[in-house]
């Protein structure tokens, strides 16, 4: 079990007769690093290195004759639109902070849950019996971390090509990432199966699969 619970509103949605199994949040330091460490840094670092030599260079330059005020505005005004994709990144490191507040996992013994979501809350939810495959992912920092990611699919899931978002979930940066493999692993085959087999219309025992998931 993990040692950070999972937000009120999200296990608000676990229905009665669904039985928590683990629940959790992702690493803390391990979500931040990853909003810093991101394709965008090297592009920000040299996009506003270079503007920040213009500026000094035109500091110098101008220091015999100085603008009027009229002209500084202007200045200052082009610079700050120019450097946007600095201003983007560093908006990303501060939301990543907002998002991480709103991000956690449950897994019951029907499906896995996913909160998060920056200015608004999202909630998710992946039954078992639409679940496929089970994978472990990561990265350079999870690895520094000594966390990882479960990635769960089913088989219509994958990347949606006209707005390029990705339909299965993750349960992201987390210390005990091979125990809930394990434990997603498991209900995955048994429910699957189970589901696939409904052995003799569903008598009061699986006959088809040794599954401990008896249906009342």
């Amino acid at each position: 079990m993990s040692n950070h619970l999972a937000r009120p509103e999200l296990l608000a949605l676990i229905s009665e007769n669904e039985n928590i199994l683990w629940q959790g949040r992702p690493n803390k330091r391990c979500f931040l690093l990853e909003a810093i460490f991101n394709p965008l840094l090297p592009i920000a670092f040299v996009w506003g290195l270079v503007d920040l030599c213009f500026l000094y260079v035109f500091n110098v330059g101008m220091k015999e004759n100085i603008p009027n005020s009229q002209t500084g505005i202007i200045l200052l005004g082009f610079f700050a639109i120019h450097m946007m994709p600095v201003w983007i990144y560093l908006a990303g490191i501060i939301f990543s902070y907002l998002r991480y507040k709103n991000t956690s996992f449950a897994i019951t013994d029907q499906g896995v849950y996913v909160s998060g979501g920056t200015f608004t809350q999202n909630f998710e939810r992946k039954p078992f019996a639409e679940m496929s495959h089970v994978n472990v992912h990561r990265g350079i920092i999870d690895q520094m971390l000594g966390v990882g990611d479960v990635v769960m699919t089913g088989n219509n899931d994958g990347y949606n090509t006209r707005n390029n978002l990705f339909r299965g979930i993750t349960v992201c940066d987390i210390a005990d990432y091979l125990e809930v493999y394990q434990l997603v692993k498991k209900l995955q085959t048994d429910i699957y199966a189970d589901t696939m087999y409904p052995n003799n219309l569903r008598p009061n025992e699986n006959h088809g699969y040794k599954t401990k998931y008896i249906p009342d």
